[in-house]
């Protein structure tokens, strides 16, 4: 168990956290939520041990183990990725190398040997002899292969990195387990298996995300940050929704039948407290006035950004044909012979973890960069926006945000952009901050902003939930399925796949597809999907 008691942050004058009370308990796993800003990685960093509370403490059960997820990505380059894995459980990976080192020795003392002899003893008691295969089975769950196990971890790529950091975290059956954001940069095959990891973890679990349905999924109960203090919620985070939404309009209408109440005993005393026979009475009911309080509501932290994508033209019958698209890069074949026809109802899903090659595709479709071979054709009635997953040279600029959205807007009155911009919560004077300096969560929302102002009728998105919160991922869900045009995408968030995406398109491992009209939930659950899994999986472990 690990427990805050009375926890307080406070950074300058301003009260992050006051007075925070809470136990997270064996056995369950906590989904801690918020806003953006409202300190969920602080208040992991204050559990962790990186950071002190201005007042109050945090208390773990003794003899506890606690691993968390390390943020910093460079920190192990070093070393190879299978030790960074065991470090996990620093104390089994330092017994092994003082073993080795003794071992290594050409004087071999008797100290040596006695010394030899107890860290053998408390290495089995670990189940040291298990922890290679221990760590190999976690970086193959989570796509790793095994060929990649003894690379060094300078050598590998970002989300290479996320996997082994992960894998650190889960190693050696910790006691407590704190993940901040875990399914970042993982491909939906890979959360997937964090999800099964988790719900049959039977220690104690507390994790940030913005990954609705993986809360769903992992989840027995919400931590929610709000007003600087923490409500836990027994449930998943659709159960907190409700019982929040429902807390919040049982408590509204109180104060609806309070406030008749009041106004009905004000009438009664402005016209009676003047009569003599009813000074009793009015005399009573000022008292019982004076007794009505009403429940106090808070504004919620919460901020939920406008987000609506509508057509300036209706779409026709032809909207895309792909035929023999191929394309290598490097040496290795990214896209092989791919086609496809798109319909004007289509909302097309491309799944599976090759992200790279689903990049590449969309970087086509969009005319930056030429295949080496096949063509594609965009209907003459269709509009295009697109979303890339890498934004840099966007933002490399000096232009303010309404400066920049104006571009691409038919109306060019900074009322209109203005106005636009505060629907997506840049309000007031946000709209003459510089391009380069927003943060991640900003520039996505400026992107957005500019496919709705372009008011096309294809949309291409290449991840375009990384880097926003639970409410702007929630908006932008609500909009792609209101949106009556079509729209190409790859998403990690399993909601937004499954509740946009009718019609799924998997790139397989050597570049070609398989392409089902289908949800994404119930391609998962195909014989045929299976099928192709298996396969692929053998021949790659083969190789």
């Amino acid at each position: 168990m690990i427990s805050a008691n009375n926890v307080t942050l406070r950074i300058g004058k301003k009260a992050l956290f006051e007075d925070v009370n809470i136990k997270f308990t064996e056995g369950n796993c906590y989904g801690l939520i918020g806003a953006n800003g409202a300190g969920k990685s602080t208040f992991l960093k204050i559990l962790n041990g990186q950071l002190e509370p201005s007042s109050g403490d945090v208390t773990i059960t003794p003899g506890q183990r606690l691993s968390f997820l390390q943020q910093d990505h460079f920190k192990y380059d070093e070393y190879p990725v299978l030790d960074t894995v065991i470090m996990g459980n620093q104390r089994l990976y330092d017994i092994m190398k003082e073993k080795d080192a003794i071992y290594m020795k050409e004087d071999f003392s008797d100290e040596d040997g006695i010394r030899a002899s107890e860290l053998e003893a408390e290495f089995a008691e670990m189940d040291g002899w298990n922890a290679e295969s221990d760590a190999a089975t976690l970086l193959n769950g989570l796509g790793i292969p095994t060929e990649e196990h003894y690379t060094i971890m300078g050598e590998l790529n970002g989300s290479l990195k996320v996997k082994v950091l992960l894998a650190q975290a889960l190693f050696g059956n910790p006691d407590i387990l704190l993940l901040d954001e875990p399914t970042n940069n993982l491909d939906l095959d890979a959360i997937g298996w964090l999800e099964e990891f988790l719900i049959n973890f039977e220690n104690t679990v507390i994790v940030v995300s913005h990954d609705r349905y993986f809360l769903n999924k992992v989840c027995t109960h919400i931590a929610d940050i709000d007003y600087g203090k923490i409500q836990l919620y027994a449930g998943n985070y659709d159960f907190w929704y409700e019982s929040s939404q429902l807390l919040i309009k049982q408590m509204k209408e109180a104060n609806k039948k309070k406030e008749e109440k009041i106004k009905e005993l004000q009438e009664f005393i402005s016209r009676f407290s003047a009569n003599a026979s009813k000074s009793k009475q009015a005399t009573s009911r000022k008292k019982a006035l004076e007794k009505i309080e009403l429940d106090e509501i808070k504004p919620s932290s919460r901020k939920y950004p406008y987000i609506d994508f509508r057509p300036e033209r209706e779409i026709g019958n032809e909207v895309l044909e792909v035929e023999g698209l191929s394309k290598t890069i490097d040496g290795e074949k990214i896209l092989n012979n791919i086609s496809f026809i798109v319909g004007h109802d289509d909302k097309i899903a491309f799944v599976g973890g090759n992200e790279r090659a689903k990049t590449i595709l969309f970087q086509i479709l969009a005319g930056e960069m030429e295949p080496d071979e096949g063509t594609y054709k965009w209907g003459v009635t269709t509009s295009q926006s697109y979303f890339p997953k890498d934004n840099t040279k966007i933002f490399d600029t000096d232009l303010q945000i309404a400066d920049w959205l104006t571009q691409y807007s038919e109306i060019k009155d900074a009322t209109y952009v203005r106005g636009f911009l505060g629907r997506m919560l840049f309000p007031g004077d946000a709209g003459v901050k510089k391009m380069r300096v927003l943060s991640g969560g900003e520039k996505v929302r400026v992107l957005l902003s500019r496919m709705m102002i372009e008011n096309s009728n294809v949309l291409i998105f290449d991840e375009p939930t990384d880097h926003l919160d639970m409410e702007s991922i929630t908006a932008l869900n609500n909009g792609l399925i209101k949106f009556p045009g079509v729209i190409l995408f790859a998403s990690r968030d399993h909601q937004v796949v499954q509740t946009t995406a009718n019609r799924i398109i998997e790139i397989l491992p050597d570049g070609t597809t398989v392409d089902k009209t289908t949800t994404y939930d119930e391609y998962l659950e195909s014989d045929e999907m299976a099928r192709k899994r298996q396969v692929y999986t053998v021949e790659d472990n083969e190789d």
